[in-house]
């Protein structure tokens, strides 16, 4: 009996320190809040994480203190008023009746997240073999791994792993050699650009998947409330284009909201490409859409990447494709910048081989990515921030005239030194224009600028009708602004 009770009291005792234990580690945070994260500026800034049901959490950040009740599930949130931007270093204490945690080396300044697949993935030190050395000038990469970066610019990047229900990160990093190499390139690049160019601190979010659809990054029931996809959505699980859609985003993009940032940039689009996605407008208006809603920024910027000369006809799909499946697909990324608050960056003249879908000059995709976010987000006057970009066409006798906007300093043809990668205008005629007559059969056509329009003419069209430019997947045209962004490709149809 005595014996009996003995283990009785063991076991009540066993018992209530088991159940101890987690009450006193309740007080949890979110893997993306960290120390040495960057809070965004003159934002609202969101705090969260779990603790003891029915605890009061007080937040103490610099002299601010905020304080949330946990709810019946541990859950809380709070926000700090919005800050200037600081590069002094401040720490964030969180405590409740039975908890502390202390997150330190935190600046204020502006934060952006930056997603897609392989070619935002590519990263700073190519260790992989498929990443190729550029093929004109010098490697930047290379130069800017040895200086260890910015001492202004803080990384997270997000691991590949579909993890649940938090995503997996090594936590906000400072740039240095060893965080900077496996970082994103265009990530990094753009951040620099605008870290000089504004003179606050830099958080940078790099979450991407080599070889990732669009689908993938956009949740399930964005596309069950689609008029769009709706019927389509109705199979168990949902499926979208022989796909299974949120898989990355249920991983690697909803656990890091509502995390307080400026905007997004994005580069995706090649595995669309090979699958023939005549859809994709729709798509990127769903993911933004769900994006927006869970960073709870209605007008968050979309700057993206439109994809690059690639040859893939050559590749030994499942799908065949015309030399023309991707010029099509582009188009559909122009039709993006009909959705609110977005940019497209153009990289046709940064591929050295047409079999190489990893383009290696990754600083100068970043910096224009940079020049959209300085023009359009920040307001910067002056920034020329796209390529020359038709608004329409007109026809007399046998010549069609395309006027532009987004001309810079003028229309040029132009190249890359070879020596050097820089930009130099040239004085020739614009090459990868075709034109076609009423039986829709193009030819290749003589491209002359003429002050601010462009003249395309061809001896086999006597009455142009279309006009089509770059409308190839090899095509790497010599037509620019004066300012070095090329032109975007596209077709238009003459007005009556």
């Amino acid at each position: 009996m005595k014996r009996t009770c003995m283990m009785g009291g063991l076991m009540t005792i066993l018992l209530t320190f088991l159940f101890a234990v987690p009450a006193l580690a309740l007080l949890k945070l979110p893997n993306v809040l960290t120390s040495n994260m960057v809070f965004q500026r003159d934002q609202p800034v969101a705090i969260w994480g779990s603790a003891t049901p029915g605890q009061r959490v007080l937040v103490t950040f610099d002299a601010q203190q905020q304080t949330a009740v946990a709810g019946s599930d541990g859950a809380w949130q709070l926000q700090l008023a919005p800050m200037k931007a600081s590069f002094v270093p401040r720490d964030l204490h969180i405590s409740t009746n039975d908890a502390d945690t202390v997150l330190t080396n935190i600046l204020v300044g502006e934060v952006w997240l930056c997603g897609g697949q392989s070619n935002m993935e590519y990263p700073m030190n190519r260790r992989l073999k498929k990443y190729a050395a550029p093929g004109r000038g010098l490697d930047l990469s290379e130069a800017e791994l040895q200086k260890g970066g910015s001492p202004h610019i803080r990384l997270l990047r997000i691991e590949k792993v579909n993890s649940l229900p938090d995503c997996t990160t090594q936590g906000w990093t400072p740039c240095a050699d060893s965080t900077l190499a496996p970082f994103s390139a265009i990530g990094y690049y753009f951040g620099k650009a605008l870290q000089e160019a504004l003179d606050v601190p830099v958080g940078l979010i790099s979450s991407n998947w080599g070889g990732s659809r669009i689908e993938r990054w956009t949740p399930a029931t964005a596309y069950e409330q689609s008029p769009v996809f709706a019927e389509e959505a109705k199979a168990k699980p949902v499926r979208i284009d022989n796909i299974d859609p949120g898989l990355h985003y249920n991983s690697m993009i909803a656990p890091l909201a509502p995390y307080t940032l400026r905007g997004f940039i994005w580069y995706q689009g090649e595995s669309n490409v090979m699958f023939h996605d005549a859809r994709y407008v729709e798509k990127t208006r769903l993911l933004l859409d769900a994006w927006r809603q869970d960073f709870n920024s209605a007008d968050a910027p979309f700057y993206y990447v439109q994809v690059a000369p690639y040859a893939y006809t050559k590749r030994k799909d499942k799908m065949s494709h015309t030399p023309q499946t991707m010029a099509e697909f582009c188009a559909l990324q122009t039709a993006c910048l009909e959705l609110p608050q977005t940019g497209q960056v153009i990289v046709t003249d940064l591929v050295d081989k047409l079999t190489d879908i990893h383009p290696s000059y990754k600083w100068e995709v970043g910096r224009r990515l940079a020049l959209w976010a300085l023009a359009k987000t920040y307001e910067q006057k002056d920034v020329v921030y796209s390529g020359p970009q038709a608004t329409g066409v007109t026809v007399k006798k046998n010549k069609a005239t395309l006027r532009f906007e987004h001309m810079g300093s003028g229309l040029t043809a132009g190249r890359h030194n070879p020596e050097t990668n820089a930009f130099e205008c040239v004085d020739e005629n614009l090459t990868w224009f075709e034109v076609a007559g009423k039986d829709g059969i193009f030819h290749d056509a003589t491209a002359v600028i003429k002050g601010d329009l462009v003249e395309v003419y061809s001896p086999e069209v006597k009455r142009p009708v279309t006009v089509r430019f770059a409308w190839n997947e090899a095509a790497m045209p010599n037509f620019f602004n004066k300012e070095g962004l090329p032109a975007v490709p596209g077709k238009w149809t003459a007005t009556k």
